[in-house]
């Protein structure tokens, strides 16, 4: 059974309705056929801040382009955060998202990191909730469908200076999406960057801002050219350690049913899902572990089949298996090729608690509409 309702500040978010909306016939075409990140909802959040008065103008809009100065802050220095999370309709068409308030309290992490005003939990949950009731008609139905919600904020100031902005807006956007990766849950194909790094110690590698993911994607491009549908990347200080892949965390199990992840070092993004899927692994009796793991080991697990799965995990994807593992002078099958036990069985119930197909026992749901 779903949690209980709880509440937020979503009235106080004034609400203008666009005058319009998506006809009701191409809206229910998108959802249909969701792909990711491609058609938006007819409005968004929004929350403007500056240094003189705080957060202010609460309020859901029409959908639609941003104005910026072209000295606008974030388009100099980069000044920018984000986070993503779903909502989902559950089987009595009530809308749940999942654990929104560990998502909040990275945002604030997040803006912490990048010099930016930290937004409350309360005004974060309400600008969502405000959305979603709004383009509740928006959130689709079917098998693996969710509307993916994007909070972020970015600095408006316009200045040169190299300091902190002090104005900021805060938005939330709306996209009905089926499976992230094309062809839906099946293992995918990873190539080992050993040339580039995705962040360094003392960095931004646990803030989710685009800078890290910009740095990903020529690595990522090179993994695509080279045949793979991801990149992982290795630690920066030593190029031994496995550390993510361009935007999901990355699990081991053994033959053994242990699970071992990197563990959160400032460099790697602590993961919602991975965090979700660690409690769900030991409530399920498999030892977990966070410690460093080895490129070496790895490989040797593969080869003489003491590792048995490996999959990475994210809101987007939620639970990948990866079938193939690939880098300079390495070809390696994860198992037999194809998703294994214990990936499977994970993703399932992750999936089952955040479509209100089984119970919340860890209070993970929040209501939305």
């Amino acid at each position: 059974m779903s949690t209980t309702a709880h509440p937020t500040s979503a009235d106080l978010f004034e609400v203008t309705r666009t005058e319009t909306p998506v006809p009701d016939a191409e809206r229910e075409a998108a959802l249909a056929a969701p792909k990711f990140g491609t058609v938006f909802t007819d409005h968004m959040a929004r929350i403007s801040w500056s240094q003189e008065t705080g957060w202010s103008n609460r309020r859901v809009e029409k959908y639609g382009p941003l104005l910026l100065d072209p000295a606008a802050a974030v388009l100099h220095y980069g000044q920018e955060i984000f986070e993503g999370l779903k909502a989902y309709k559950h089987p009595d068409g009530s809308v749940w998202t999942f654990r929104p308030q560990a998502n909040a309290a990275r945002f604030a992490k997040s803006a912490h990191r990048l010099a930016l005003p930290q937004l409350s939990e309360s005004d974060f949950l309400g600008a969502i909730q405000a959305l979603v009731s709004t383009d509740v008609a928006w959130v689709p139905g079917g098998e693996e469908t969710s509307l993916y919600l994007r909070p972020f904020m970015y600095a408006s100031e316009t200045f040169l200076g190299v300091r902190p902005s002090l104005e900021a807006e805060f938005l939330v956007i709306a996209s009905p999406v089926g499976p992230y990766f094309a062809g839906g849950v099946r293992p995918v194909s990873i190539w080992v960057a050993e040339d580039y790094h995705r962040a360094g110690a003392g960095g931004t590698g646990d803030a989710k801002c685009g800078g890290n993911y910009a740095a990903s994607l020529l690595p990522q491009q090179e993994a695509y050219d080279k045949g793979f549908e991801q990149v992982c990347f290795l630690d920066a200080s030593t190029n031994t350690y496995l550390e993510e892949l361009g935007g999901m965390n990355v699990c081991v199990v053994y033959a053994d049913g242990i699970v071992a992840t990197p563990p959160i070092s400032g460099s790697i993004l602590e993961g919602v899902t991975r965090s979700s899927v660690l409690r769900l692994l030991t409530d399920a009796g498999n030892a977990v572990e966070e410690r460093p793991i080895t490129l070496a080991e790895l490989k040797t697990g593969l080869a003489d089949g003491s590792i048995s799965e490996v999959f990475a995990c994210g809101t987007a994807a939620v639970m990948t298996p990866i079938g193939r593992l690939a880098g300079v002078g390495f070809d390696l099958t994860v198992g037999d090729g194809t998703a294994g036990p214990v990936t499977t069985r994970i993703r399932a119930e992750l999936t089952d608690i955040q479509y209100g197909r089984a119970a919340d026992r860890h209070g993970w749901l929040h209501r939305l509409a």
